[in-house]
């Protein structure tokens, strides 16, 4: 059985026309609706992705997108990840301890400082060479810390409508690689 896909959008809600969107509608996704999703802050992001888990049943994969990353990894946490969770793929994670982000978006800062503690669930981290809210080596080492797969997209900007990638097919070629990865074969019994 193919897990359910959490969508865990970054500020704005991931409009439209971003993947995560078109994602949410192509696979039935469940998704995490912020109460705010232009002021981020761990408690409260974290809560929220808490009930969505609760109430969606079966197997699960956390699909981030920027602020959503840290949103995994501060719920992994806060809450210690959750047995049906099979993996997360972590896309464009922002650096919310980088003081450029701040400029331009100021309620990153309350995301910081970002967890760097190994996650209980495997991921993939994909990033930009030339994302503007972190820097290749800083998603580097992201996901060295938390234990996680590393895989550039490029020069890919922030992997988001701006920079091209509506519906991003080479994002569903890794979704579909990790999915198969995190999904146990069925128990075969004798």
């Amino acid at each position: 059985m193919t897990p359910t896909l959490v969508i865990v959008p970054g500020l704005g809600d991931s409009g439209p026309g971003h993947w995560q969107t078109l994602w949410e509608r192509q696979f039935g996704a469940a998704r995490v609706r912020q109460d705010d999703p232009e002021q981020p802050t761990p408690e409260a992001w974290s809560a929220r992705l808490q009930e969505v888990v609760e109430a969606t049943p079966g197997e699960l994969v956390l699909v981030g997108h920027s602020c959503g990353v840290l949103t995994i990894v501060h719920w992994a946490r806060l809450y210690g990840g959750h047995e049906r969770v099979r993996g997360a793929l972590l896309v464009a994670p922002t650096d919310a301890d980088q003081g450029t982000t701040y400029a331009q978006f100021p309620g990153v800062r309350d995301l910081a400082p970002t967890p760097l503690e190994p996650l209980p669930f495997p991921a993939l981290v994909v990033a930009s060479e030339n994302d503007p809210f972190a820097t290749f080596e800083r998603a580097q080492s992201f996901a060295e810390s938390w234990g996680a797969e590393f895989v550039t997209a490029g020069q890919a900007g922030h992997l988001n409508v701006a920079s091209g990638h509506g519906a991003w097919p080479d994002g569903e070629v890794l979704l579909s690689e990790c999915l198969h990865a995190w999904t146990p074969p069925p128990i075969t019994r004798f």
